[in-house]
């Protein structure tokens, strides 16, 4: 593969880098909050939920800053003459940086998970291993999900500000997410939401899914079976719980038994995951290769 020199340099990049690192330990620190709640849920694969937990917030930033520069920081520096007279074409070069920074992001939150893993074993003891594997690989998707979308960004921008503002504002948009729904649904409808009390929608539901983080939350829910939902775990699990009543959007405390539509099924954020990392990689190519990238 012509393109796999290039590959091990993002991925090296990635990994020499101190950002990288203090991603890794961000994750563990921010994963690991042992709590009655989380236990109650799903027990022993409390481990499992800390996964969730660290990378469903920090993942999803660490990743895009980690990858946002990969082509714009070249033509920014006048490093891109060099490379596009490689022997490569354009569409390898993307397929290079993209595998390289995957590569990279990805080995660094692996040694966040096997933190986590070993602390949660020690502290609870062992946990079902096929739920693990799942989340696991549910976490690979998300991040080659955010891999191509931030090659996306720094392939469309024209200078590094305008890269690091894009991530800034997908960041903001995403962190308010449901926020953001709620509000053009009723703009829509007319149907105002209460997320306490949300209406039994299968189009605002689906749509409060629709992030990459949202759809790697329903996922890795529905492993740890607490509920449908792109709320976190501990959260779904309030939400169902008897007598409680909080600020959350979980499929069956709006949905009778049976009732809710076929395209609300968990197994069906995967496509949502391989759509996000698919739609950004077509259209870095089609930039990249119709552009000027000088």
């Amino acid at each position: 593969m012509q393109w796999s020199p290039l590959a091990r340099r993002e991925c090296r990049t990635v990994l020499t880098s101190k950002g990288a690192w203090i991603l890794t330990a961000l994750i563990v620190l921010w994963g690991f909050r042992p709590t009655y709640t989380g236990w109650n849920a799903i027990g022993q694969n409390i481990t499992i939920g800390y996964i969730q937990l660290g990378v469903n917030l920090l993942l999803p930033i660490g990743a895009l800053l980690l990858t946002y520069q990969s082509l714009i920081g070249e033509r920014t520096t006048g490093s891109i003459k060099f490379l596009i007279a490689l022997p490569l074409k354009r569409t390898q070069i993307l397929l290079g940086k993209s595998v390289g920074r995957f590569a990279g992001i990805g080995a660094i939150v692996g040694v966040a998970v096997l933190l986590i893993s070993i602390i949660g074993v020690v502290e609870h003891g062992t946990f079902a291993v096929l739920p693990f594997v799942g989340v696991v690989l549910a976490t690979a998707l998300l991040l080659a999900a955010l891999v191509s979308l931030g090659v996306l960004l720094s392939t469309a921008v024209d200078s590094t500000v305008s890269a690091a503002a894009s991530v800034l504002g997908y960041i903001f948009v995403t962190l308010f997410w449901s926020t953001v729904v709620s509000k053009v649904y009723t703009a829509i409808t007319g149907v105002p939401v209460d997320p306490y009390d949300a209406p039994a929608s299968g189009p605002l539901f689906f749509a409060l899914r629709l992030t990459p983080d949202g759809a790697y939350n329903v996922l890795t829910n529905w492993l740890l079976g607490v509920g449908n939902s792109a709320e976190q775990f501990h959260t779904v699990y309030t939400k169902l719980a008897p007598g409680q009543f909080i600020n959350a959007f979980v499929v069956e405390a709006a949905f009778e038994s049976g009732t809710a539509p076929w395209y609300l099924h968990p197994a069906l954020s995967i496509v949502i995951l391989l759509t996000w990392i698919a739609v950004p990689m077509a259209l870095s190519r089609r930039v990249f290769n119709n552009g000027d990238v000088l």
